[in-house]
């Protein structure tokens, strides 16, 4: 979550594993598959009474994959989200209805990512059509040659990418998205 104080922001982010860390990609899975997603929800609630009690008037939800759904849920079930910035994750129907958004959502994903259901093309238009019915502002941008993950700029992000044959990085693209990030948040979050 964050929120914009004067010309800076106020960065919250609640441990949703309550201190568990994955250390390889099998205990994370682990971890993934066990999330208590009604918890998280109300993790991401209180953050952002917690913000808002303690001087942010406005506050927004931002993340990547899980993050990424995480910021479309907060939309529709979290009160007082004032705008959300979803990074290739779309949350399962189950879990909330994008079309029953009450905040302002913009999301971007890569063209190339292969989450079929997830973060893909196909998803991303979904949700596009799906935010149409909820009446609120809404921008899905996404970016030719990226795929999942192409914000993610450390030395195992780009391995990550590079072995499952995705470009090791695109600068434009990631300045892009930053750009309309910051655009986005700074509309909605400013007094």
């Amino acid at each position: 979550m964050i929120s914009q104080l004067g010309c800076g922001y106020k960065a919250l982010i609640p441990d949703l594993y309550r201190g568990k860390v994955g250390l390889d990609v099998a205990e994370a899975q682990h971890l993934f598959d066990g999330l208590d997603w009604q918890g998280v929800v109300k993790d991401i609630s209180a953050s952002i009474n917690w913000l808002k009690a303690n001087g942010s008037k406005k506050v927004g939800v931002t993340g990547f994959c899980m993050g990424g759904a995480l910021s479309v849920t907060s939309s529709v079930l979290v009160p007082n989200v004032d705008a959300a910035v979803a990074f290739y994750g779309v949350p399962s129907s189950e879990l909330a209805d994008p079309a029953q958004a009450k905040a302002p959502i913009q999301a971007h994903f890569g063209e190339l990512d292969n989450f079929a259901g997830f973060s893909n093309v196909t998803t991303a238009k979904a949700l596009e059509e799906k935010l149409k019915t909820s009446g609120f502002p809404h921008e899905i941008h996404i970016y030719p040659g990226n795929g999942h993950a192409f914000m993610h700029r450390s030395p195992e992000g780009i391995k990550r990418r590079k072995s499952i044959g995705m470009p090791d990085e695109d600068e434009a693209a990631v300045q892009l998205a930053l750009s309309r990030f910051q655009s986005w948040m700074t509309h909605y979050l400013s007094s």
